[in-house]
């Protein structure tokens, strides 16, 4: 059986789960040791995991998916549902913090926080007091994902840069990321602006290349961009690095083959994390989950069911060549022009949303 159904498969089974929870006309059974609510990414866990943390710890896991860190935002903030423990993205855990949503986590309770590469513990620093409130879990690089293949039956240059992805040679063969920040971030980029620009004049100038470049855009993906690449549909895609793996191990027959690079004027790299909500009402639970995700065994699941790169340092070892980052994947962290993103702040996140809306309905 081919892995991505396979996949599809892991992915039903997880959205059945959540069904018929939300659909459950009668209370919850809670299991011995209670219940725990956990908001997480689509397809950002191994179904088996949720299964062996119920079976070990006895509680009952409620499970709910999000598409993107605004979406989960408000969520969280608004109280619409019961949330315990969330996996935001880095700029998101700083708004997240700075909103007084998250409560400390407690290391003390975590057996298995020493698994954690040091080196993302520190890229939380980059955050004030960010390692307190959040553990890291995946983490990766936005760049540029190429088919070969199509590119040269059709005599096209391998982009480069975030400048090639405006060239009107492409029209109709790229995927831009539907998602505010990284969207903008190439525009940014191209110019040779920070991803975290709050000059307003910077962000009209990256709002106008968008705009342009809007009409040789096939369309604006998140989940979508895996199967329109493998299926060649598209040529060029902003995209994830976990997702390269995903593709290139699931293309039929080496139909066609992929390049990922970072482009020269720089990216965002970034990094995504368990954290606590304020309001959290399962807090021993939720120690017991995140202390879960750092166990090697566990994170090497996950990675290789997701195909991200974890941030655990035992389990990397554990990983098969199947799941590594290597070859023609393998990035460079140390460009001084990549960068993570910042929370800046209710206006300026305004500005941009404003801007979005304007690209979008162009």
């Amino acid at each position: 059986m081919k892995k991505s159904i396979v996949k599809l498969i892991a992915s039903l089974l997880v959205i059945s789960i959540c069904f018929m929870t939300a659909c459950s006309s009668g209370s919850i059974k809670q299991g011995e040791n209670g219940i725990l609510y956990v908001y997480n990414w689509g397809e950002y866990i191994d179904p088996e995991v949720i299964d062996m943390f119920e079976e070990e710890t006895g509680i009952k896991v409620v499970y709910d998916m999000f598409e993107t860190n605004e979406e989960m935002y408000p969520v969280v903030d608004l109280g619409a549902r019961e949330v315990d423990v969330v996996c935001p993205s880095d700029y998101m855990i700083e708004k997240m913090m700075q909103n007084n949503l998250l409560q400390e986590i407690d290391i003390s309770k975590l057996e298995y926080y020493d698994n954690v590469n040091p080196s993302q513990i520190n890229v939380l620093k980059q955050i004030e007091d960010g390692e307190k409130y959040a553990v890291p879990y995946m983490r990766g690089s936005v760049g540029i994902l190429y088919n070969k293949t199509i590119l040269d039956e059709r005599g096209l240059k391998y982009p480069k840069s975030w400048a090639d992805l405006f060239d009107t040679v492409y029209d109709k063969e790229i995927l831009m990321q539907d998602s505010v920040r990284d969207a903008f971030m190439v525009a940014l980029k191209k110019n040779g602006f920070s991803l975290n620009s709050t000059n307003l004049n910077e962000l009209d100038i990256a709002e106008k290349d968008l705009i342009e470049q809007k009409p040789i855009v096939q369309a604006y993906v998140v989940d979508q961009v895996r199967d329109k690449m493998i299926a060649g549909e598209a040529a060029i895609a902003v995209i994830y690095s976990g997702e390269v793996l995903y593709i290139k191990n699931n293309v039929e027959d080496n139909e066609y083959e992929y390049k990922y690079v970072l482009p020269t004027e720089g990216t965002n790299v970034w990094l995504d994390g368990w954290v606590i909500t304020k309001n959290s009402k399962n807090v021993e639970n939720a120690h017991k989950w995140i202390d879960f995700m750092c166990r090697e065994d566990i994170a090497k699941m996950n990675a290789e069911f997701i195909t991200y790169e974890t941030t655990n340092k035992k389990a990397e070892e554990l990983l098969s060549d199947e799941f590594k980052l290597s070859g023609d994947i393998v990035e460079d962290y140390t460009n001084n022009n990549n960068e993570i993103f910042n929370y800046l702040g209710e206006e300026v996140e305004k500005a941009y949303n404003d801007r979005w809306k304007n690209i979008k309905g162009s």
